[in-house]
């Protein structure tokens, strides 16, 4: 039997190998058990109902996953990783922390007017990996951290924060200013114990207005990370046994960062409209035509007419929407841009009611008229027969008549006759009226008319003697009296 016992353990071994694997790590007797930090792990992440940090998202608040889509936000941040590449850290264990570097600005909103992004690489020696304002989107952000490369030596943990002061939070470096309310961040990630001083120069840190939030890694100190830590201690600091699960901190980070927007919940309790101011802030806005109540909540309808803000050319009309339409005075038209208006045509819209004649002006209205010998009635719209003659208008130089309807006509005394202008009269002559209504191409009419020229010619003669002769005596016998 004891010749076979090698040859048993061989045998056995491969399977005590994989039973060690299996069963879980002690329980380290130090850091795990003390207040004032959360253990992340085989355990998950912790919680304390305590205040909440002034990034943190309210305790309970609701989650969506990466970037926090549709319902969570990341506020603007100007966000510095100071992360320890001493020795301790192998080659595997230090791609953990870029890759937990990465999942961090996965879940943020990356650009100049967002987060900015900056990493300080820290051992026995410092150096700014980049600044703020060196990248403005993710994909360069996480290509230059995954070119980063352990320092090796030492951990000086107090140098690393007073360069992150001195070299990242500057305004030349990218950082915004205290005007801009915009928060600063470092998150100092370390598995040792610092070789400096970090009390001093962490308090510094905070006073400027820094929040320093400290991850403790497998053999890290957790006093130390108390020190650097901003309060309160259980909401800043952070342990993981081993660089395998530090990954799992990125969700908290992410919550953390992330600002709830009660738009997207639903429990704004806007009437009509929700807007995210950011920060998980938000105001209640109304829809045209109304206006924002004193409890900034609901809305009631405005009287934009009343405000004169219609643009209306003629008349506003309030609807009961709480909207308003625009009208034009009688007359006139409402244009294309439902505000304007245009004199219309009133005759060619043969809505008038003129009985005759109506008339366009330029007001864009009418008026009516009547036809000659038509007088308008009182109601400036109907016609009535006038008598020209009685108004002494008709023009006739001897009679008017009267034809009974809308007209008239002129007539001459007798002895006279009309002329072609039908208004005036002419004396009749008894030749003028014989040569007019004789034939005088005829021969035959040309001599009979020759004849009778004659012998009316002959009797006027005999007339005008006879009338001589009277008048003579006459004469004489005025004389001879």
């Amino acid at each position: 039997m004891p010749r076979r016992l090698p040859g048993l353990l061989l045998l056995l071994w491969p399977l005590l190998l994989l039973l060690l694997l299996l069963l879980p790590p002690p329980a380290a007797p130090g850091p795990q058990a003390r207040p004032g930090f959360r253990r992340l792990g085989t355990r998950g992440p912790g919680g304390s109902p305590g205040r909440r940090s002034a990034l943190a998202a309210p305790t309970g608040a609701p989650y969506a996953g990466v970037g926090g889509a549709g319902i969570c936000k990341s506020r603007p941040l100007d966000l510095v990783f100071i992360i320890d590449s001493s020795r301790s850290v192998r080659p595997l264990e230090f791609t953990k922390v870029k890759t937990f570097v990465s999942r961090i600005i996965d879940t943020l909103d990356i650009g100049a007017a967002d987060t900015r992004v900056a990493v300080v690489n820290y051992a026995s020696t410092v150096k700014t990996e980049f600044h703020l304002s060196t990248h403005s989107d993710k994909q360069s952000l996480k290509r230059a951290v995954a070119r980063i490369t352990p320092l090796s030596t030492g951990t000086m943990s107090g140098l690393a924060i007073q360069t992150a002061m001195d070299e990242a939070f500057t305004v030349e470096a990218g950082a915004r200013g205290p005007t801009s309310n915009i928060p600063k961040v470092a998150i100092i990630v370390t598995d040792g114990r610092p070789q400096d001083q970090v009390n001093e120069v962490a308090a510094r840190a905070r006073a400027t207005g820094i929040e320093l939030y400290a991850v403790g890694v497998d053999r890290a100190d957790m006093e130390s990370l108390k020190l650097m830590a901003s309060e309160p201690l259980d909401e800043h600091v952070f342990y993981v046994e081993t660089y395998g699960v530090i990954e799992k901190l990125s969700s908290r980070f992410q919550k953390t960062f992330c600002a709830p927007d009660p738009c997207m919940l639903g429990t704004h309790q806007c009437q009509h409209v929700c807007v995210s101011d950011g920060e998980g802030k938000h105001h209640c806005e109304c829809s045209q035509g109304y206006l924002l109540n004193a409890d900034k909540k609901t809305c009631s309808a405005i009287d934009k007419c009343a405000l004169n803000t219609h643009g209306c050319e003629h008349i506003c009309v309030n609807d009961r929407a709480g909207s308003y339409h625009c009208e034009c005075y009688e007359g006139y038209t409402l244009n294309e841009d439902r505000k304007t208006c245009s004199a219309q045509d009133q005759c060619a819209l043969g809505t008038h009611g003129c009985q005759h004649v109506c008339v366009n002006d330029r007001a864009g209205s009418y008026h009516c008229e009547c036809y000659e010998g038509y007088t308008l009635n009182e109601d400036k719209k109907t016609c009535s027969v006038r008598n020209k003659c009685a108004l002494g208008s008709h023009g006739c130089q001897h009679i008017c008549v009267n034809d009974g309807a809308t007209s008239y006509h002129c007539d001459c005394y007798n002895g006279y006759t009309l002329n072609e202008d039908k208004k005036t009269c002419s004396a009749i002559e008894e030749a003028r009226r014989l040569i007019s209504t004789e034939d005088a191409c005829a021969c035959e009419a040309t001599l009979a008319f020759q004849d009778k020229v004659n012998s009316y010619l002959q009797r006027l003669n005999t007339k005008l003697d006879d009338i001589l002769e009277k008048l003579q005596a006459n004469e004489y016998g005025q004389i001879h009296r």
